[in-house]
């Protein structure tokens, strides 16, 4: 792999995982909002998050989920791969002040259709906050696709 290009379908087998940690800040949470839009105010107000059954503040799941995203376009398969899909299971808050600790794992590789599977988990300490599953497809070695065109 190298920074224009990640792993190439050929250079992919199960069990190979990466893994992305990053410390989920105030900043992150609101410039999260901005970006997607959502303001629901369990995100940035503590008065109404108090009166919830969380009782303080929650990050958005969809900015803790998008870590995985990073590990698919930076690391595992890395740059010239595209994501199919992505299915998650929001299991706890995470919070500001948080370490959300990202892992993706080849679960399976579909070579003629240039699929590969993954399980994806996010915890924070040994709390799984999201489980999931996604696909990405893969780009074949030059010299591989050559030959099969």
């Amino acid at each position: 792999m190298n920074q224009l290009h990640g792993h190439y379908l050929e250079d992919i087998e199960t069990g190979m995982s990466a893994v992305y940690s990053k410390t989920i800040t105030d900043a992150d949470i609101l410039l999260f909002s901005g970006v997607s839009g959502d303001t629901n105010p369990l995100h940035l107000d503590h008065d109404f998050a108090a009166g919830t059954v969380f009782k303080s503040r929650i990050a958005h799941g969809m900015l803790s989920a998008s870590l995985l995203s990073t590990i698919f376009g930076t690391k595992l398969p890395g740059p010239g791969c595209i994501y199919m899909s992505q299915n998650l299971r929001f299991k706890a808050p995470v919070r500001s002040g948080d370490t959300v600790l990202a892992r993706a794992t080849v679960t399976e590789i579909l070579l003629d259709k240039r699929r590969v599977h993954f399980a994806c988990l996010c915890t924070v300490g040994q709390t799984a906050v999201i489980e999931g599953e996604a696909v990405i497809q893969v780009p074949r070695r030059p010299a591989v696709r050559a030959a099969a065109e």
